[in-house]
């Protein structure tokens, strides 16, 4: 029956939004904790497990809709499982970035602004978390929480580019490590910007209502 078989992809769709999730700490937690044996479980052996996974969710998403054709809610709730699919295997991508970038890091003296990378990691997975959270839930009000928080992470961002630069510019010597920091403060901006987009689909999906492009108007107009 089709409600059985949108419950199959939902699981799987979780599945593979833990496993990203366990990337993105694996690969934050290497860097922090000097374990470089974590960089290789992200890159050789969870990168394939969710690359395979994202494969088949993806053809069972086809299959299904070529044998039950779904309509109405059914159909919004698997086109968005399908689009979900593909940011969750964006996500672990770029948990991956992160771990390439942490095993040249990991043995070098930490800059000065390394202090504000656990805070916008934390709140980078809590955003991704909180946004699974809302589509197995179908939690509308914690979904518009996960748009919310975007500015903060990008925030959390500037300010580590900032205080990156005025390093560079007292000492050129760590140029190719405070690029390759910075790269990983990217990586997680990334991930919160997918996170809000997977927001984003579990209100359309619910609502049946496109907010994307236009959240920060109604952000902005609903403080007015």
């Amino acid at each position: 029956m089709l409600k059985e078989r949108i419950h199959e992809l939902k699981k799987l769709l979780i599945a593979n939004s833990t496993l990203a999730e366990s990337m993105i700490e694996k690969s934050i937690d290497g860097l922090l904790k000097k374990k470089r044996h974590l960089f290789n479980e992200v890159i050789n052996k969870d990168e394939p497990r969710v690359n395979e996974r994202e494969i088949e969710i993806e053809e069972l998403v086809i299959s299904t809709i070529a044998r039950y054709q779904p309509e109405a809610s059914d159909l919004r709730e698997i086109l968005m499982i399908l689009k979900m699919n593909n940011d969750i295997e964006r996500i672990g991508d770029h948990a991956v970035n992160i771990a390439y970038s942490g095993m040249y890091l990991v043995d070098t003296l930490p800059l000065e602004p390394f202090k504000y990378l656990p805070e916008m990691a934390q709140k980078t997975i809590s955003m991704f978390k909180d946004a699974i959270t809302s589509f197995i839930e179908k939690d509308v009000n914690l979904a518009r929480k996960v748009c919310e928080r975007d500015d903060v992470v990008d925030a959390l961002r500037n300010k580590i580019v900032r205080s990156t630069i005025d390093c560079m510019l007292k000492d050129s010597s760590i140029v190719e490590r405070a690029i390759r920091f910075v790269s990983i403060t990217k990586d997680l901006e990334r991930i919160a910007d997918l996170s809000t987009n997977i927001g984003e689909d579990v209100i359309y999906m619910i609502e049946g209502r496109i907010i994307k492009h236009h959240y920060d108007e109604e952000k902005h107009s609903g403080n007015s």
